[in-house]
């Protein structure tokens, strides 16, 4: 029985670690990198104002069609992708999975703006907090509180390395700018000073 108790403990510890991989995966390299600005983007364009006010004034029924559609459409072509990796095509699975990061994006911004509206259903306010209360304890999880700190350490560290490059490389004066900016000039007008050589030469 105890190893049965162990077994199911540490296949238990390997779901979560998965789990989080994933979660700080999407979280950090994906959203933060990728999917985030093209959001803040999406949600500064002066369209998407009006667009806004519109979604604001459209029925809640014809809101829910809308996202679900996007949202099964955005979720299919990750599944696709996903597809692509494992038949070894993953340079289309990878081209699927960057194209459809936009899309999600502009999901993620319809959500928030129709949220007031969507979550006066039911059924989808039961799963927006089951899905908010997953995310809690993921979050709450030792091993995810563990990653991001070694995260967080190391983003300090490789941001105090590259104060110290920029310092020493590129700042105004130093010896190294200055080359580059000879190496620079000198190819800017590397057929000029091959004429003058020609000429010095006669």
């Amino acid at each position: 029985m105890n190893f049965l108790q162990k077994i199911a403990q540490r296949l238990l510890l390997v779901i979560e670690f998965l789990l989080v991989f994933l979660f700080i995966l999407f979280e950090e390299l994906i959203w933060e990198g990728i999917a985030k600005p093209i959001y803040e983007k999406i949600e500064s364009l002066h369209i998407t104002k009006k667009l806004e006010t519109r979604i604001k004034q459209t029925n809640r029924y014809t809101l829910l069609l809308f996202f679900t559609l996007f949202l099964f459409g955005v979720e299919g072509a990750g599944i696709l992708a996903g597809i692509f990796f494992i038949q070894g095509k993953v340079l289309v699975g990878l081209l699927l999975y960057i194209a459809k990061i936009p899309i999600a994006a502009f999901v993620f911004w319809l959500f928030n703006v129709s949220k007031e509206k969507l979550l006066t259903f039911g059924w989808f306010s039961w799963l927006y907090d089951k899905l908010m209360s997953g995310l809690d304890w993921l979050k709450d999880l030792e091993i995810y509180k563990s990653i991001m700190a070694k995260m967080s350490n190391l983003k300090e560290k490789i941001k105090v390395n590259w104060r110290k490059i920029q310092t020493r490389y590129f700042n105004r004066g130093s010896s190294f700018t200055e080359e580059l900016k000879s190496f620079y000039n000198y190819i800017k007008n590397f057929k000029e000073n091959i004429k003058k050589r020609k000429e010095d030469k006669k």
